[in-house]
């Protein structure tokens, strides 16, 4: 199960996916909005994607990791749209016959995810401003 979303992520159906009975070993990642970034205090995350290209990228990043290991259920879930601290902005639930497999392609999915799939994070903060996750703050320009 591969999915991208607007709706608050399911997490025991991401997890209900990739149950199998040959499965001795289920790895989940959940990442949520944070209520700081850099000593910030965030109101919530948004997420935009180029959803074609998005949904493609994770395909293959899916495709790479059952060549590398012996898994049995994947399932990636990512958010879109506005995403309250709490809330879950990514599922990946991975089960092989045994942890280390599971644990090892979980990690490697979250990683490359966060890499390459050209999904970007705005941080919304609780003073009113915005940014890209990502972003630099701007110089203050000195006064002569």
């Amino acid at each position: 199960m591969i999915s991208l979303t607007l709706h608050p992520i399911d997490i025991g159906a991401a997890i209900n996916q990739v149950i199998t009975p040959t499965s001795g070993g289920l790895n989940v990642f959940i990442g949520t909005t944070r209520n700081h970034s850099f000593a910030r205090e965030v109101k919530l995350l948004e997420y935009e994607a180029y959803e074609p290209m998005a949904l493609h990228t994770i395909e293959q990043i899916e495709r790479e990791a059952r060549e590398k290991w012996p898994i049995y259920g994947v399932a990636i879930v990512h958010r879109l749209g506005r995403v309250p601290v709490g809330e879950a902005s990514v599922v990946i639930a991975v089960s092989a016959a045994h942890r280390n497999e599971a644990f090892e392609a979980c990690r490697f999915l979250i990683d490359t995810l966060k890499r390459e799939v050209p999904i970007w994070k705005r941080e919304h903060f609780v003073d009113g401003t915005s940014e890209w996750s990502g972003a630099k703050p701007a110089k203050k320009a000195k006064l002569s």
